[in-house]
């Protein structure tokens, strides 16, 4: 009887060695898969984190001009002037923005060396025909597609807001048909020009 369970133990050993071995590739294999998935999504969420246009882009601040747009204090801003002076005989070429608010007209200022990135905002200009203006100074517009909104209101915080406001409102309640363009840039946007179609 041992000498019969002594060959049959043979035959069983080898058997339960490529059991294990196969439980333990299995195992491999399931934690591979696992872990790629695991990483497959991560990329996913990752990508879809980051899809959306910013409301800012870099820009080496030396090649910044008049005329142009830079984020001071958080705020969109025209530059109105710019000049570039050096610290010293060793120092870093430092660039001196004077800007203007492009929404309320606030002055700012700010200095940063030439070769550093600073914040540009992304601007964008869309263009709808004026339906109405109620009373509060709300606006009712048209878009290309026909598509209407009423949450903006006629421009307003300046002495040149007003005035372009005045100007509409005239011109709308004359009768002509306007087209106005609205300028929009870091979340915020407004009336900033407009034409009369059938002037």
């Amino acid at each position: 009887a041992c000498i019969v369970f002594a060959r049959l133990w043979q035959h069983i050993r080898p058997l339960q060695a490529s059991c294990l071995l196969a439980k333990a590739a299995a195992a491999t294999f399931c934690s591979t898969a696992t872990l790629a998935e695991m990483s497959e999504h991560d990329h996913e969420t990752f990508q879809s984190a980051d899809s959306g246009a910013s409301l800012t882009f870099p820009q080496q601040a030396g090649t910044i001009r008049k005329n142009g747009f830079i984020v001071i204090k958080n705020r969109p801003c025209k530059v109105v002037d710019v000049s570039t002076s050096k610290t010293g005989k060793h120092g870093h070429a430092k660039c001196n923005f004077t800007a203007v608010d492009i929404f309320t007209g606030k002055k700012y200022e700010d200095m940063m060396p030439s070769s550093h990135n600073c914040d540009v905002p992304n601007i964008s200009r869309a263009e709808f025909t004026l339906l109405d203006i109620n009373e509060e100074g709300f606006v009712t517009l048209m878009a290309e597609n026909g598509d209407t909104r009423e949450d903006l209101t006629l421009p307003k915080g300046t002495d040149d807001s007003e005035k372009l406001a005045a100007q509409l409102r005239e011109q709308f309640q004359g009768g002509n048909e306007l087209i106005v363009s609205v300028l929009k840039s870091m979340g915020e946007e407004m009336i900033n020009s407009f034409k009369a179609v059938n002037a």
